[in-house]
């Protein structure tokens, strides 16, 4: 069997520490419950996911903005790179040709589908292991995970069962109902679906078929734009009749919000920040070097970034996405890539030039790739660690204190023998992170460029 993990999304609800290349997936607020280290829900799940299958055997689906948060998080993984935001269908048929026509899958092979924002207990993953026996032995079309609902939701889809024996026969399958046909449906014996899908590869590879879609990769690549902008649950999963399902009864929960995931937070402070007494079930996420006081604010949120300030009640947090309007991801202000990290520190327009100002950190062993900019001059002072600095096929060590000037056409890169970490003054227009024009990403190819 292989697991296709969904990672797409942007990151409104979860403002100012989530943004369009970080969503809330990303973010490293839980803790480990063995060694106490934070790490983010993706990590979360590829680290419960490993204890059940074997890592070579998942994909990450994704768009672009994500994908070196992923590398950054996951390490070398396989990722299917959606070309545009297109709901869960076109992200899953992208994925299931992917195993085909790339990885050889055959059709009648197994795929289990997991999200990777779900919070559950390891033996959730043992389920979905379970599944695909289940709709492996009883030929079904779709085997689904069921969660034995605590309210009436309208943000999930219902499995209405037909009958229980080791697993549930679903009778019908109700995407997003109403709140109050939600009731209905749990009075009728409904599970909550818990976003797992798992069927045959050929049920995908037909249904793309059928509608004239190619199941070769690189040539679905370029019909992506042309799938339908649907959910996977609308598209495929209300349209069969042969579903089963297994229960889960454990502890399963969608953190969607402030509100949810300070729930499952270890601590109530993150950062640098301090809550009086009388603040009551109240969360501190601090992101900046700045103190963060709170004093008599009960049931509330309070989250700092380089991106913005919030200060929530726990239950409007669930507003917020539709407080949050056009521009304020216009430039995200701090970034993980697979290299490192960088966090924006000024941006300023004096005649009709621009002047950006990061601080990037490069991992040891990491590198930037041998590019050039056609707009802007970049200079670049290094305020710790050693690193391999490359301009122009001119190689050199450079070191706490050094300035490099680097034109606009200049090549360069830099390879961090330690963690190295320097100050970065753009100046030009328009300062995009689009400008970039790469040689090579890969430093050895690089180090063959040079002189």
């Amino acid at each position: 069997m292989k697991l296709i993990l969904l990672s797409g999304g942007s990151g409104t609800r979860l403002w100012p520490l989530s943004n369009d290349s970080r969503a809330k997936q990303f973010l490293k607020v839980l803790k480990h419950e063995e060694t106490g280290e934070f790490e983010s829900m993706v990590q979360r799940v590829f680290r419960q996911l490993s204890t059940v299958v074997a890592p070579e055997d998942m994909i990450v689906a994704t768009n672009i903005a994500q994908i070196d948060m992923i590398q950054n998080q996951l390490g070398v993984i396989p990722i299917v790179m959606e070309p545009e935001r297109r709901d869960t269908f076109p992200a899953i048929a992208l994925s299931s040709v992917y195993l085909h026509s790339e990885l050889g899958m055959a059709p009648d092979e197994i795929v289990s589908v997991v999200s990777v924002d779900t919070f559950v207990d390891t033996a959730f993953y043992e389920k979905v292991r379970e599944l695909g026996t289940l709709v492996k032995e009883t030929q079904s079309e779709m085997g689904l995970l069921g969660v034995k609902p605590t309210y009436p939701s309208s943000k999930y889809g219902y499995l209405i069962p037909e009958q229980y024996r080791d697993h549930l026969q679903v009778r019908r399958f109700v995407e997003k109902p109403t709140e109050i046909a939600a009731e209905k449906l749990i009075e009728d014996g409904g599970y909550w679906n818990s976003g797992v899908f798992t069927f045959r590869l050929s049920l995908i590879l037909d249904i793309l078929t059928e509608r004239g879609f190619s199941v070769h990769y690189d040539t679905l690549l370029s019909q992506f734009s042309s799938l339908p902008k649907k959910s996977f649950d609308y598209e495929v999963v209300e349209h069969l009749s042969e579903i089963v399902a297994l229960t889960y009864d454990g502890y399963w929960k969608d953190l969607g919000t402030w509100n949810t995931i300070t729930e499952e937070m270890s601590s109530v402070i993150i950062g640098n920040g301090a809550l009086s007494e009388d603040s009551l079930n109240t969360h501190i996420i601090n992101e900046l070097d700045l103190p963060v006081k709170v004093l008599g604010i009960s049931n509330a949120v309070v989250s700092v970034s380089a991106d913005g300030i919030l200060v929530t009640d726990k239950p409007a947090s669930s507003r917020m996405k539709d407080m949050l309007l056009d521009g304020l991801f216009s430039r995200p202000m701090y970034e993980e890539r697979r290299w490192g990290w960088y966090r924006v520190l000024d941006h300023t327009k004096k005649e009709n030039r621009e002047i950006l100002t990061k601080r990037l950190c490069i991992t040891a062993g990491k590198n930037l790739s041998y590019q050039y900019h056609y707009y802007r001059e970049e200079t670049w002072t290094i305020i710790a660690g050693s690193a391999i600095f490359v301009q122009d096929g001119v190689k050199r060590t450079v070191k706490s204190g050094d300035v490099l000037t680097i034109p606009m056409g200049s090549k360069h890169a830099i390879y961090a023998e330690t963690d190295t970490e320097f100050i970065e003054v753009q100046i030009g227009s328009p300062l995009v992170e689009d400008d970039i024009v790469r040689i090579t990403k890969d430093w050895t190819e690089t180090i063959d460029l040079c002189l």
